[in-house]
């Protein structure tokens, strides 16, 4: 955990929580509206994982990319939906639509998938549809994430996101299994995939329709919300610090298919059971999130974001092992889904402090929007990095990079801290 100077009550003052807690609040930890939410997750991330969890094989192997257009791919892939976040959230915010809007990204998510069974085996036209499903969770993440706000206390922010990251990633559990079981089966069943995981994605836009309420004070119009709006939030200076911190920490975050490569090639992993690799790491978050989220609440949302990146860097040195095994593997995928339940939903929960309510969507899109374009960049630059100076000497780079954004994160944490708190 990150040390502090500093007496916790003031270190947790940066995350919204009073300095002298009052009797904890009454109710449920989490309203109705998370949990469907939490539902409509958990089948979407069952049907898009089971498609995301084949692609790393599927590029390197079949399609024969390289490293740099790999990386150039998952780039485009991981930061495509953050051109989109903006826009949504704006919508949002104006028409006060968060059911809405959210429900058209997941409904175009699910008819990608019967997009991908269309495409076949085409590399440009599957790649589009990939395009595409990305867009629709551009779309629908800021929504979803201002309606869980929006239902809770602020007090259980970190809470709620907690339990929603773990409804989501029960789905991430799940779909790659789906898809590991089906190509056992049928090893060349690529069509059975994409059916059922358009009908996976069917289910979890139909509990968002039947289910999932928009609060009645958010159907009001909100006409002042624009994308210059939402960008004039960055002159918000508590709000500013959590986009730079959030976008450095991202420009040195290998994505997970690229750290699951990495290891493969460093050892005699068999690559038929590379679809299950993110599992374990599902597996870790899920287990974790709702803890770490309540935990955040408890000693400060900070620190656990901090503790993330700690174990990100655990596991570059895992990768950097001289020679990796099943205990390296096991410990690098428990730090990976740990790193994910210490940053994703506190994250997102420090900055619904530091955003006004009525652009609380906008914010929230403005900070993944950043997130995205971070991660886009990562991918690019990793895949330039390895093809020029190869993996081992990449993730060296990644892991001193990591390491000092440590200290300069924990820095201006703190200063937020003192400032804002």
């Amino acid at each position: 955990m990150y040390p502090s100077l500093r007496p916790a009550a003031v270190l947790d003052a940066d995350d919204g929580l009073p300095t002298d807690e009052g009797p904890p609040p009454s109710g449920p930890p989490v309203s109705a509206n998370v949990i469907f939410l939490g539902l409509t997750s958990l089948f979407t991330d069952v049907s898009s994982e089971m498609v995301t969890a084949i692609l790393p094989l599927y590029l390197l192997f079949q399609l024969r990319f390289s490293y740099l257009e790999f990386g150039l791919f998952n780039g485009l892939y991981l930061g495509v939906s953050g051109l989109m976040t903006v826009a949504g959230a704006v919508i949002a915010d104006r028409r006060g639509r968060y059911k809405e809007v959210a429900g058209a990204g997941y409904g175009t998510s699910a008819a990608c998938k019967l997009g991908l069974l269309a495409a076949r085996n085409a590399p440009w036209p599957a790649s589009s549809v990939l395009f595409a499903d990305r867009v629709g969770k551009g779309v629908r993440s800021a929504p979803r994430d201002a309606l869980i706000s929006l239902s809770t206390e602020p007090r259980r922010l970190g809470t709620a996101f907690g339990v929603h990251r773990a409804f989501d990633t029960a789905g991430a559990v799940a779909g790659p299994l789906v898809a590991y079981f089906i190509l056992r089966t049928a090893p060349t069943g690529y069509d059975a995939i994409f059916v059922v995981s358009f009908l996976f994605g069917l289910i979890g836009l139909g509990i968002l329709v039947l289910f999932v309420q928009n609060r009645s004070d958010d159907h009001r119009s909100n006409l002042g919300a624009t994308g210059r709006g939402a960008l004039r939030l960055l002159r918000r200076a508590d709000f500013r610090t959590l986009v730079v911190v959030g976008s450095l920490f991202g420009l040195f975050t290998i994505a997970d298919a690229s750290i699951y490569v990495i290891f493969q090639n460093r050892t005699s992993f068999n690559t038929s059971y590379f679809p299950l690799l993110p599992v374990g790491t599902s597996i870790s978050y899920l287990v974790l999130a709702v803890p770490l989220g309540h935990l955040a609440d408890r000693v400060g949302r900070s620190r656990v974001f901090i503790a993330g990146f700690v174990f990100l860097l655990g596991v570059y040195l895992i990768l950097l092992a001289p020679s990796p095994g099943r205990v390296e593997l096991i410990a690098m995928l428990a730090s990976l889904g740990a790193f994910y339940a210490c940053t994703d939903g506190v994250l997102m929960a420090m900055a619904s402090t530091a955003i006004p309510r009525e652009l609380r969507t906008s914010g929230l899109a403005v900070l993944t929007t950043a997130a995205s374009l971070s991660v886009m960049t990562t991918g690019i630059v990793w895949g330039q990095f390895a093809e020029w100076w190869g993996l081992q000497t990449t993730v060296k780079v990644f892991a001193v990079a990591v390491g000092a954004m440590l200290i300069i994160g924990a820095f201006l944490l703190r200063v937020r801290a003192r400032r804002y708190g």
